[in-house]
C-alpha cells in the first residue's frame, strides 16, 4: 500500500479572505503548519495582484518562513509564464501547481486563457521546471463536472490524465471545484485512473459541505487515492459553489477518517492543534 500524501493548502484557505491577512500574520500561520508532518504545503500563488490581492506578497511570505526543521515540501500556484518564472527562483520552493480546466468557460474565467493555449503553457511550465529543478503538478479543475454546461463525462476527464501522462506529468490533483462530485464518480475514476497509471500520483482536491466529508474521503480512499489536499476548519474553497456551506475538505475532518481507520499520518496532534488555534486567530 502506498503512503499517504497529505497536502495542507493555506494558500486556497487565505486567497479569498475578504479581509487583508498581513504578511506576519501568514508567516506566523504557515510556519506553524511546517512543524505538524504535513508533506506538502501550498503556500501562496505567483499570480495577477489584481486577480488575488491577497497573494500579493507570497514572495515576503516565502522570505519569511523558515523551512530548516520541517521535512514539508513547499508548492506554489502559477497561472502563467511570467508567474512561473518568479516561482522558479524561490529555492524554498520545490512544486509548481498549474490550474488546467476541464471546462473551457473556467479556464477562461481563471488563467483567461482557453484550455489550447493552457495546455501550451504546460509544455512551457514542464520545460522551465526542469531547468531549474522544479516539479509541476497540474490541478485537474471542474474533474467532476461543471455549473456552465460544459461537456463533461469520466471518458472525458480520463482522455485529459492521459494526456497529461503522456507530456511526462507525475503528479495530478483532481479538483471537485464547485463541491458537487458524486461518489460513485469519485470511486470509479479513482479507481480506472490509478489502475491505467500506477506510475501517477493522483490525488484528490475536494470541496465539500462537512457532512459530506467522509463520503468523499471514503469514495476516494476506497479506490487506492492516496494524495489529498485539504485547508483546517475547510476555510477557503469555492467561491462559484451555490452553497456557501461548501469549502475546502477540513482537515481535521481528514485526520479523524484516517484515525478511525487505524492508519499512521505522522501528524503532530500537539503541533496540529496549535495550528488549528492558529488558523482561529488568522480566519476570524
Amino acid at each position: 500500500m502506498k503512503n499517504l500524501v497529505l497536502v495542507e493548502c493555506p494558500r486556497d484557505a487565505m486567497q479569498g479572505h475578504k479581509h487583508w491577512i498581513p504578511t506576519p500574520s501568514k508567516i506566523k500561520y504557515i510556519q506553524s503548519l511546517l512543524s505538524v508532518g504535513f508533506d506538502v504545503l501550498d503556500v501562496g500563488s505567483f499570480v495577477s495582484p489584481k486577480a488575488i490581492p491577497q497573494m500579493s506578497d507570497t514572495a515576503e511570505v516565502l522570505e519569511g518562513i523558515d523551512i530548516s526543521k520541517s521535512s514539508s515540501k513547499l508548492l506554489v500556484i502559477v497561472a502563467n509564464l511570467r508567474g512561473a518564472e518568479e516561482a522558479v527562483k524561490q529555492e524554498k520552493v520545490t512544486y509548481l501547481g498549474f490550474p488546467l480546466s476541464v471546462s473551457e468557460n473556467f479556464q477562461m474565467r481563471n488563467t483567461h486563457k482557453t484550455r489550447n493555449q493552457a495546455v501550451l503553457l504546460v509544455d512551457e511550465l514542464i520545460t522551465l521546471c526542469k531547468k531549474n529543478g522544479k516539479q509541476l503538478v497540474v490541478y485537474l479543475s471542474m474533474g467532476f463536472g461543471n455549473p456552465y454546461g460544459d461537456p463533461w463525462s469520466i471518458k472525458i476527464l480520463m482522455d485529459w490524465i492521459e494526456l497529461l501522462v503522456q507530456k511526462g506529468i507525475k503528479i495530478i490533483s483532481l479538483s471537485d471545484t464547485i463541491g458537487t462530485a458524486k461518489t460513485n464518480d469519485i470511486g470509479q475514476i479513482f479507481k480506472t485512473a490509478l489502475i491505467q497509471y500506477p506510475e501517477v500520483e493522483i490525488g484528490a482536491h475536494f470541496h465539500t459541505k462537512p457532512e459530506n466529508a467522509f463520503l468523499k474521503i471514503k469514495a476516494a480512499h476506497d479506490s487506492g487515492c492516496f494524495r489529498f489536499d485539504t485547508a483546517i476548519k475547510g476555510f477557503g474553497g469555492c467561491p462559484m459553489a451555490s452553497d456557501h456551506l461548501t469549502g475546502n475538505l477540513p482537515t481535521e475532518k481528514l485526520i479523524s477518517y484516517f484515525n478511525k481507520q487505524k492508519i499512521d499520518l505522522k501528524i503532530d496532534p500537539i503541533k496540529f492543534e496549535y495550528s488549528y488555534n492558529q488558523s482561529l486567530k488568522t480566519f476570524i
